[in-house]
């Protein structure tokens, strides 16, 4: 990384007030512990694991039946350390049981879901419970037990909350992927964990425009060698109800039957070879084949499914920085209570909070919203649509509307709103919103300064929160007591052994760049990558010993503030000094003419690496020729004339997962005419040939 430090003259822009203090769910949790300031907090969580794990179970209010036996078993290694061992959890009971039971919670709102035709629904805990019990009797209905893979292909909805917490009931473990994923993407994950079923929808709405999940989800299907059920979410069936009715199926097997490989369809006999294997049910069936096996009083019928806190839960696809997606394996003590954890003591969600997160299933956030929120007794507020239409300010719109507290932005999107104009905030009641938060990629400080300033009033943190899907959340996370800098994190999360690291494993200074690591477990660890663990070691664990390295550049500077750098694996060198291609993207985009960049290195022959910046314009007009030079100078005047692009290509979009990150080894590739290996968790799969067009240009 270069030397220069490009934070140290950022000052606080935030400052807690005594009242957020006193409300925090964190100041609770310091005097349940006996703890008087968050550095004590953190301090303790790193000296005990063990002990602060413990107050955060009892905060939690997670209770095992029976109880756990140890709490941390390393007894093979950190690497593959187990939590609350012995203890009996399924945590879809602290997730809604015990408030759906409680005459002073049943009622309150576990979710409120607004599609883009502007339609809300709410759920309660009481109703939630019921569905989800209706919906894990009727996979049990259909053959589905503990132990099996369910994927789960659905837009947020309602039915997706039902989905996952009716699968975990049943002991099986839930697989979801982006609700926009293509044929091959859907059919690699649902191969590799041999999923048994895949619950989808026929369709969905973006900009008005219908989304055929189903013929996806059908084609993706008939690649699959395991499933033998589908079910099917009628969410915008009259858009595609030709192409359902061909596909709804007369069921002929009985619950307590073997699964039946007949197919009939309503209006004809033809069928695919590929077919044969398959029952599809639509989603109001299964609901009611539930409460029919309810009804019956099945002898073998239990309502939650008795399991180990650290039986498989759920497996989370992520696509990483290279090679292909890792399936990240995850616990029913783990990743729920980890996501718990840092939804209360860093967003400052407690019961009855609304809290927001613009997600999707398929991404880590998604599961995260859900099981967080709920293990707090919150309501999960989901808007499901594009967050601009049919209006510029559909996001303030629906923030106000339902009263959103803690929402949840990414920069990308962030960016896109700035450029529809100040006044879209103000047009609308924001003054239930206590805190922004923010994942998924570092911030540029244009648009953090917008968000604080035109929308937060300059009065409304921006939890800034960075860690992964193989973390169940944060490394890194901002919190209602601790002042913040633009762009920075406070602090490491309570509980994370944060070091920054050099090349040979030593802490580096404040001010000096390292490596992101943690030397102690913490209960959201991931399990190893499904079926893969050879590869899970070589990839966090064999760089020291016994220390996860995460892959990110990371920095402290004098005041104890992190900042996030980019990926250790992007980082360059050029001219023989090391740059991380964030600061230089951070540059160009402070341009007013640029939203968007991403920096890579190819070899020179003189520097030996030589850097290649792709720029997206905003849309206003200029002289390209000039824009470069002005680029380029730019760069020069921060960092040195050494340090300045050899090369900027201006393209309409940056290739990106569904979750906006910026997939640097695709465009190294792509300008390089190489194999780019698995792009299944793109979601414009275009800008690579974009790319490799301008190459050759």
């Amino acid at each position: 990384m270069s030397e220069q430090n490009t934070f140290e003259a950022h000052a606080v822009a935030w400052q807690p007030l005594p009242e957020v203090i006193e409300r925090a769910q964190l100041t609770k949790f310091m005097a349940q512990t006996g703890a008087q300031n968050f550095a004590e907090v953190y301090a303790k969580s790193i000296e005990s694991p063990e002990e602060f794990t413990k107050n955060v179970l009892d905060f939690l209010k997670i209770e095992f039946n029976p109880p756990y036996e140890k709490l941390l078993d390393t007894s093979d290694g950190i690497e593959w350390a187990k939590w609350c061992v012995g203890g009996g959890l399924n945590i879809t009971e602290m997730c809604v049981d015990r408030w759906a039971n409680d005459e002073t919670t049943a009622n309150q709102p576990a979710i409120i879901r607004e599609g883009e035709e502007g339609e809300a629904k709410t759920v309660s805990y009481k109703e939630l419970l019921a569905q989800i019990e209706y919906c894990a009797a009727g996979l049990r209905a259909n053959g589905l037990q503990k132990g099996d893979a369910i994927g789960i292909h659905l837009p947020m909805m309602i039915e997706t909350v039902v989905a996952l917490l009716a699968v975990n009931r049943i002991g099986a473990i839930a697989v979801p992927v982006f609700s926009g994923y293509g044929v091959d993407a859907i059919a690699s994950r649902m191969n590799a964990v041999e999923a048994k079923s895949l619950i989808t929808c026929d369709g969905f709405f973006r900009r008005g425009k219908a989304v055929n999940a189903l013929q996806t989800a059908l084609q993706a299907v008939t690649r699959c060698k395991f499933i033998e059920r589908v079910f099917v979410v009628e969410e915008s069936r009259g858009d595609f109800e030709e192409e359902f009715q061909k596909r709804r199926l007369a069921k002929t097997a009985k619950p307590e039957e073997k699964l039946s490989k007949a197919v009939i369809y309503q209006d004809d006999n033809e069928h695919t070879e590929a077919d044969l294997k398959l029952i599809f049910s639509v989603w109001e069936d299964l609901i009611e084949e539930g409460r029919n096996y309810l009804s019956e009083a099945v002898s073998d019928y239990v309502s939650a499914e008795p399991t180990l806190a650290e039986d498989p839960l759920i497996i989370l696809y992520t696509s990483g920085t290279t090679g292909k997606p890792k399936g990240i394996a995850h616990t029913h003590c783990g990743f729920p209570v980890k996501a718990a954890q840092d939804m209360a003591f860093g967003t400052d969600v407690g019961q009855g909070t609304r809290i927001s997160w613009v997600t999707d299933i398929g991404w880590m956030m998604g599961p995260w919203l859900i099981y967080g929120a709920l293990i707090n007794g919150a309501t999960i507020c989901i808007y499901d649509g594009a967050p601009d239409y049919p209006n510029a300010d559909r996001m303030w719109e629906f923030c106000a509307k339902h009263r959103i507290e803690i929402l949840g932005i990414s920069p990308t999107l962030v960016r896109s709103l700035a450029t529809k104009g100040d006044d879209l905030p103000k047009r609308h009641d924001l003054s239930a919103l206590r805190a922004f938060a923010s994942t998924g990629e570092p911030w540029n400080p244009a648009p953090w300064w917008w968000l604080f300033e035109t929308v937060g009033n300059s009065e409304l943190p921006i939890i800034n929160y960075s860690g992964g899907t193989e973390i169940s959340g944060g490394i890194l996370m901002g919190n209602p007591l601790l002042p913040i800098k633009p762009c920075s994190f406070p602090a490491p999360c309570p509980g994370i052994d944060v070091a920054i690291l050099d090349e040979q494993g030593n802490q580096v200074e404040k001010g000096k760049v390292g490596e992101l690591s943690i030397r102690k477990p913490w209960i959201g660890m991931a399990r190893g990558f499904w079926q893969e663990p050879e590869r899970y070691i070589d990839t966090y664990w064999s760089r020291f010993d016994n220390i996860w390295v995460h892959g990110d550049w990371a920095l402290q500077d004098a005041d104890g503030h992190f900042y996030i750098l980019g990926r250790s694996d992007d980082t360059l060198k050029v001219a023989g000094k090391r740059v991380g291609p964030a600061e230089v993207e951070s540059l160009l985009v402070a341009h007013p003419l640029v939203s968007e960049a991403a920096v890579i290195g190819v070899p020179d022959e003189i520097k030996g690496t030589a850097m290649i910046a792709f720029c997206v314009l905003n849309g206003e007009q200029t002289s390209l020729i000039e824009l470069r030079t002005e680029l380029k100078q730019l760069v020069a005047k921060d960092m040195g004339k050494p340090l300045a692009p050899s090369k900027i290509i201006f393209v309409s979009a940056l290739p990106k997962t569904r979750n906006a990150k910026v997939m640097r080894r695709v465009i190294r590739s792509a300008y390089l005419g190489e194999d780019a290996g698995d792009l299944s968790a793109l979601e414009n799969p275009d800008a690579v040939k974009e790319i490799a067009e301008a190459a050759k240009g």
